[in-house]
């Protein structure tokens, strides 16, 4: 199982995310926030839990490319 998770108010909107794992995150056209699809939202986390083990790699990415280090991607 994958486990990603987003701090989404911390977001400064670079895209980063979106670029390595489109499949599971876009730019929200209201606050230029990224959006992690499909997530729930518990105390401003985001978290998407995933049995497809296909989306880590993407979320890894993400994760290190992110500047202000506000992903998570885990696999357990």
């Amino acid at each position: 199982m994958v486990v990603v998770t987003l701090q989404r108010q911390k977001c400064i909107g670079c895209n980063y995310c979106v670029e390595m794992a489109p499949a599971q995150f876009q730019m929200s056209k209201r606050d230029g926030k990224s959006v992690l699809l499909n997530s729930k939202e518990k105390k401003g986390f985001y978290t998407l839990k995933s049995h497809d083990n296909g989306i880590f790699d993407g979320c890894l990415q993400a994760q290190k490319a992110c500047p202000v280090k506000i992903i998570t991607a885990k696999m357990l």
